[in-house]
C-alpha cells in the first residue's frame, strides 16, 4: 500500500488553528510569496519526516510573529509593537512563537500521510540564519501556501508554508 503524500493545509485550517490557539478572531487571505530579502527578518521553522529529512518549512514575517507571540502570551499589543519597532522579538515573544511553530506541525499531519514534526532547535527567529536549504524551500515555486493573516486586537502579517518537493 502506498502512503499518501503530505498535503498543504487549507487557509481555513490555518485560521481555525490560530483562532483556537490565540483565543482571538483571526482573518486569513491570500498573501504574497516570500522573497529572499524577507527571510532576514522572519521566523523560519523546519519540519522533518521520520527519516529526519526536511519535508516542510513555515515562515512568518516579523510583524506576524510579534502579534502571534504576544497574543498567545497575553502580552499587550504595545509589547508586540516594540518588537516590530526594534526589529527583533523579545525573549518571551520568541519563545511563544517557537511553541506556536511546534503546534503548527499538526497542520501538516493527516491520517495516512507521513508524520512530520518540528525538528528540535529548528525555529530560527529574526536575526538568526536559517539553513540555506530551508530558505531556498521558502522562496521556491511548488507546493506552497502564502497567506496574509490578521490577529484581532494586534495586527497583520504574512505566513508562508512550503512542502519539500
Amino acid at each position: 500500500m502506498t502512503q499518501a503524500t503530505t498535503q498543504l493545509p487549507s487557509p481555513k485550517d490555518v485560521r481555525d488553528m490560530l483562532e483556537e490557539l490565540l483565543g482571538k478572531d483571526v482573518t486569513v487571505g491570500d498573501g504574497s510569496p516570500a522573497a529572499a530579502a524577507d527571510l532576514n527578518k522572519a521566523v523560519v521553522a523546519i519540519y522533518v519526516d521520520d527519516a529526519n529529512q526536511i519535508a516542510g518549512v513555515a515562515g512568518m514575517d516579523l510583524p506576524l510573529a510579534a502579534w502571534i507571540g504576544a497574543a498567545i502570551g497575553l502580552i499587550p499589543k504595545g509589547g508586540a509593537e516594540a518588537c516590530v519597532e526594534d526589529g527583533e522579538l523579545s525573549k518571551m515573544v520568541g519563545e511563544n512563537v517557537r511553541e506556536v511553530c511546534n503546534i503548527m506541525a499538526a497542520l501538516l499531519n493527516r491520517e495516512g500521510t507521513p508524520h512530520l514534526r518540528l525538528e528540535k532547535e529548528s525555529v530560527y527567529l529574526p536575526g538568526e540564519t536559517a539553513p540555506q536549504e530551508a530558505q531556498a524551500r521558502l522562496v521556491a515555486l511548488g507546493a506552497r501556501l502564502d497567506l496574509a493573516v490578521s490577529v484581532a486586537g494586534y495586527g497583520a502579517g504574512r505566513l508562508w508554508i512550503s512542502l519539500a518537493g
